[in-house]
């Protein structure tokens, strides 16, 4: 008899973003002459960069070659991308990581899920609500205690520290979903919080490529401390549009200990360099060279001019919206605007109105958690004149 691992038992029968998307494709089915406009998941719409796409051709093209064919590559990534993240990433920003902190990976999602393994199930883990399910879901898949931190409009989005010692802290700023950020003196408490608690954040940055306000850091490590107490997750996905190409990066410095049972401190830097080996095969070396077009003079520009764009894009929805007589959150630091929906009315109800009578499709904020039950979320990542047209589409329904 095979035993399951009876965790899952106690996860939503569907994935949010699953179930979002059978519901329009049965509309779609259904309704086969409507424009749906999707304002939901958080994929890009523009293409790969022009400097991106030649180092992708031109590492093609290596490997059709015998002195160019690359194999099983380092399961930590090429040190050629890994030099160039940090140069770029870190060390611009006056931030000392070295190479063998960094660990190229498929996605960031993964990262963030894979990352428990290295942790003990005993640990007692803080995440915030509303959440990016990927954190809550594997660790409840896992076993874990959850501790919820609120993040609601009463605390402007912010949470608070945990009333009660935990072990594992899970942060994503700026915010999926809400958009919103913390400043560098907010983020310093959660430093503070965790090296007096002996406690790891795990702190996605997805979105730093979107910061546009000062006083905003774009990595915790810029924050005193945060190399002893954080690990760090970064996409392309956003940035670049790496979303079917599949490329991201962690970081874990060498001076990030946890602790075995007994007391004695482990490096967790040299667990999941251990894990990656067992586990990973790296990515690919087309992709590798093509993500290290992204620091390029012409790479660094183009994906501005995407970024800015979807920036622009961010600030339609938020304004539009506003006028439209919403309440809004987001949209500034980030490609993510935060809703409030009408009054008597839940987040799917919402979402099901504004697919059927308006054709647009969004997120539902429960999806996201109890706390966000009431709240909608719109991504910036369509093209503009979709975006344009969705917002006038809602402004009209109002």
């Amino acid at each position: 008899m095979s035993f399951i691992n009876e965790n899952f038992l106690a996860l939503q029968d569907s994935y949010l973003f699953s179930t979002i998307a059978k519901k329009v494709a049965k509309y779609t089915e259904e309704n086969p002459e409507k424009k749906i406009i999707k304002l939901g998941i958080g994929d890009v719409t523009k293409p790969i960069v022009p400097a991106c796409l030649e180092a992708m051709h031109k590492a093609v093209d290596e490997m059709g070659t015998e002195q160019g064919f690359k194999g099983y590559g380092p399961e930590q990534g090429y040190l050629f991308l890994r030099k160039a993240i940090v140069e770029n990433d870190y060390q611009a920003r006056g931030v000392d990581i070295q190479e063998d902190e960094v660990f190229v990976s498929d996605g960031a999602k993964c990262d963030c899920g894979n990352i428990v393994d290295i942790f003990s199930q005993n640990n007692k883990v803080a995440i915030t609500d509303p959440v990016y399910p990927v954190y809550l879901d594997t660790n409840i898949m896992s076993g874990r205690e959850i501790i919820y931190l609120p993040v609601t409009e009463e605390n402007n989005f912010k949470p608070a520290l945990p009333e009660e010692k935990v072990d594992m802290i899970y942060l994503c700023f700026p915010n999926n979903p809400t958009g919103t950020v913390l400043e560098k003196e907010e983020l310093k408490k959660w430093v503070d919080y965790a090296k007096q608690n002996h406690s790891i954040i795990l702190y996605d940055s997805a979105y730093e490529s979107f910061i546009t306000e000062d006083n905003i850091p774009h990595s915790i490590y810029e924050i005193e401390g945060a190399k002893e107490v954080a690990i760090e997750f970064k996409s392309y996905s956003k940035t670049a549009g790496f979303t079917g190409v599949r490329c991201a990066y962690l970081v874990i410095p060498k001076t990030l200990k946890g602790y075995t049972k007994q007391g004695e401190e482990i490096c967790l830097n040299k667990l999941w360099n251990r894990r990656t080996c067992t586990k990973f095969n790296g990515v690919s070396y087309i992709v590798q060279r093509t993500a290290e077009a992204t620091y390029s003079i012409e790479g660094k520009k183009q994906i501005r001019q995407n970024i800015n764009a979807y920036l622009e894009n961010a600030k339609i929805i938020k304004e539009g919206l506003e006028e439209g007589g919403f309440t809004v959150y987001g949209g500034v630091n980030s490609p993510y605007v935060w809703l409030k929906v009408p009054k008597g009315m839940t987040s799917w109800e919402f979402f099901d109105q504004l697919l059927e009578e308006v054709n647009i499709v969004g997120t539902p904020g429960s999806g996201f958690g109890k706390n966000g039950e009431g709240y909608f979320r719109l991504t910036a990542f369509a093209t503009k004149e979709n975006t344009i047209e969705a917002i006038e589409r809602i402004k009209k329904w109002r």
